[in-house]
């Protein structure tokens, strides 16, 4: 099948990474930025496993004939991506697991998982620390330094 319909793995892969990517970006929940990043990785897999499929391809593996000989019949899958995706999806699973261990940290130091809510809870916190005169900068702390120095 030529055309359009004949790449149907890749309009997946596409699709797959813009939910993701669109998941990221506009959702405030830490949980579905966090589903939204696996789903734009999944799309990534697929496109390299898709990228190692050739034409009448067929598994790199030696086949044996009637004579105990064996024989090279190609052409075969690129299995280089194959082996890099395996990994690559380890890795992934591995960094979901960190995001979500992360996430708990948050909901239980904040209450809550939304991005926002949290973004404003923090800027309180820095309003009410500078209106209290609790903030320092860089400026003050190479002040305070040098007030050190002079007086010794």
């Amino acid at each position: 099948m030529t055309g359009a319909l004949g790449i149907y793995n890749y309009w997946i892969y596409v699709v797959l990474m813009m939910i993701g990517l669109y998941g990221v970006i506009a959702k405030p929940n830490l949980i579905k930025q966090a589903i939204a990043l696996g789903l734009f990785q999944t799309g990534i897999f697929l496109y390299y496993i898709s990228m190692a499929v050739v034409d009448g391809g067929t598994a790199p593996v030696w086949t044996t004939i009637l004579d105990g000989a064996q024989k090279y019949e190609g052409p075969y899958d690129n299995p280089l991506p194959h082996v890099l995706i395996l990994t690559a999806i380890v890795v992934s699973v591995s960094v979901l697991a960190v995001a979500l261990a992360l996430i708990i940290n948050i909901k239980r130091a904040y209450g809550t998982i939304e991005y926002d809510e949290i973004e404003a809870m923090d800027q309180a916190d820095k309003r009410a620390d500078y209106l209290r005169g609790q903030v320092t900068d860089a400026a003050d702390d190479v002040e305070h330094k040098q007030e050190g120095h002079h007086h010794a």
